[in-house]
């Protein structure tokens, strides 16, 4: 019964899919798609707060201080101390990260364009609005 009705199951399966679908679409570029996502979250004119971006990305502030490690060898994000509060940490794309994810979206769009057509008859706005439900 779990196995065919298990909300949480399907969700996990489908999700590792996904991801294992972009990455290997992102992997010529040398990147993952939660690296693509942290870079996304991260362009936008002003720094951001690990907070914020621990929220959007719906992960824990350790996860996101590992992934951005990866990122800051690469020069593709900058980790500064927050000069309002010298213990919060800002967070920004650099040049080559934006040249990097200029690169990156029309893969992901394409690859997206091609996840959504598998969908076949199922509505991918429907989709995304019962995911959005599921996680309030």
């Amino acid at each position: 019964m779990v196995r065919d009705t298990c909300l949480c199951l399907h969700a996990q399966r489908a999700a590792r899919a996904l991801a294992r679908r972009f990455d290997e679409a992102l992997r010529p570029l040398d990147l993952t798609n939660g690296q693509f996502s942290l870079l996304v979250s991260l362009n936008r004119p002003e720094a951001a707060t690990m907070g914020s971006v621990a929220s959007l990305l719906a992960v824990d502030r350790t996860t996101l201080t590992a992934a951005l490690k990866v990122l800051a060898r690469r020069k593709l994000v900058k980790v500064a101390i927050d000069k309002e509060d010298k213990r919060s940490r800002r967070l920004s794309i650099t040049p080559a990260g934006r040249a990097l994810l200029a690169k990156a979206f029309p893969v992901w769009k394409a690859e997206h364009a091609a996840a959504e057509k598998d969908l076949a008859d199922a509505s991918a706005d429907v989709l995304r609005a019962a995911l959005k439900a599921l996680s309030k």
